[in-house]
């Protein structure tokens, strides 16, 4: 066998791998402190329970990929100091960010991580780190579906042009 054989986690990291895995634990890091912003700003206790998935998934990414790269030498991205925090009553209503607001920029952010996370799957030559963006791919996509379901239900969803009428075929 050569050097790509064998027991993936022996096997070294390609320049790709590295960078992703560092700009994804980066990312993910900045999530955290976002979205624990957010959930000072949010008024809706199911909103703030997603919020609350989307953070601890934030850091389950960013502790799995720290590890990674410190397990393969590489020094991963620094943290962000906790963020501290506030009262939704004591943030001014016109300096708050609105329940409407913050869903879609979530949303938002899922589809980005979904994307992130299958572009890494499709460079990566190693299968466990191939294997570690697959369940994050799982996970955000089961977040986003949340997310979409309690857009609809509390009526934040603002919809692209929606084709109502579909045009007539015209059989040649």
């Amino acid at each position: 066998m050569g050097i790509l054989g064998g027991n993936p986690k022996d096997e070294p990291l390609h320049y790709g791998e590295i960078y992703d895995i560092w700009q994804f634990s980066m990312m993910a890091k900045g999530c955290v402190s976002a979205y624990r912003a957010f959930q000072n700003h949010a008024g809706d206790s199911d909103l703030k329970n997603i919020l609350a998935d989307m953070i601890n998934q934030a850091e389950l990414e960013a502790s799995e990929c720290d590890k990674l790269l410190n397990d393969n030498g590489i020094v991963p991205a620094p943290g962000l100091p906790d963020r501290p925090e506030a009262k939704w009553e004591d943030i001014p209503a016109g300096a708050r960010f609105a329940d409407q607001e913050i869903a879609p920029k979530i949303a938002n952010d899922v589809a980005m991580g979904l994307v992130a996370c299958s572009q890494v799957m499709g460079k990566s030559i190693r299968e466990d780190v191939g294997a570690l963006f697959a369940k994050y791919h799982a996970t955000k996509a089961a977040i986003g579906l949340k997310t979409l379901r309690l857009s609809k239900e509390k009526g934040w969803l603002v919809p692209p042009p929606l084709q109502v009428k579909r045009p007539e075929l015209v059989e040649a």
